[in-house]
């Protein structure tokens, strides 16, 4: 009973919205009606700077961390119920209730949960990730190859099969949430980190 209600309240949790606090609190603004639209670390950076940028980047994923400690906790470990901790937090994030479930792309709460369940395969697809982004600028395309590559480095490293299936739905969910990105990626026309937002 216990270690179901870490679903219930993994949910909750991610549906704290920090980007949107933070707009409120420091510039008394809705962060979705700004920037790309989207309650996410990326667009905290572009709006309000980098100090509240970085903030909420490290905020949604210790989201991502407490769920999967917290389902832990209360099932001692239970490898199902580590999933679906991992999978609500995640939901609770992209459609968060306190928020009229318009959250975002759910990829720093992604990021939490997978290096609490195989920090090994989550911190090579984060190299290559963070490289892309070094390289061509673009978080999107950085977010997009995480997800890509989690499930790859999970398989070739052997991990068990329900951290596999975990990081094939977590890579449908953030290519779904991406997906005006690709196509704006595939027309050379998305946004690059550190340039003025285009029209």
């Amino acid at each position: 009973m216990w270690a179901w209600s870490s679903l219930i309240i993994g949910y909750l949790l991610g549906s704290i919205s920090f980007s949107f606090l933070a707009g409120k609190l420091l510039k008394g603004i809705d962060i979705r009606q700004h920037g790309s639209g989207n309650a996410g670390a990326t667009n905290t950076l572009r709006v309000l700077g980098k100090g509240p940028g970085i903030a909420v980047l490290v905020l949604d994923m210790l989201k991502g961390v407490a769920a999967v400690w917290l389902g832990h906790v209360l099932s001692g470990g239970e490898p199902l119920i580590l999933v679906l901790a991992g999978i609500s937090v995640i939901v609770g994030h992209n459609w968060p209730i306190f928020f009229g479930f318009r959250g975002g792309k759910g990829i720093a709460t992604t990021i939490g949960v997978m290096v609490s369940l195989a920090f090994l395969p989550a911190l090579l697809a984060g190299v290559v990730a963070i490289l892309s982004i070094v390289w061509t600028r673009y978080v999107s395309l950085g977010s997009l190859l995480f997800t890509a590559l989690l499930p790859l480095f999970i398989w070739l490293l052997g991990r068990p099969a329900e951290i596999l299936w975990l990081s094939l739905l977590l890579f449908v969910f953030a290519w779904f949430r991406h997906r005006s990105n690709i196509v704006k990626l595939m027309k050379g026309q998305e946004n690059k980190l550190g340039a003025k937002r285009q029209a």
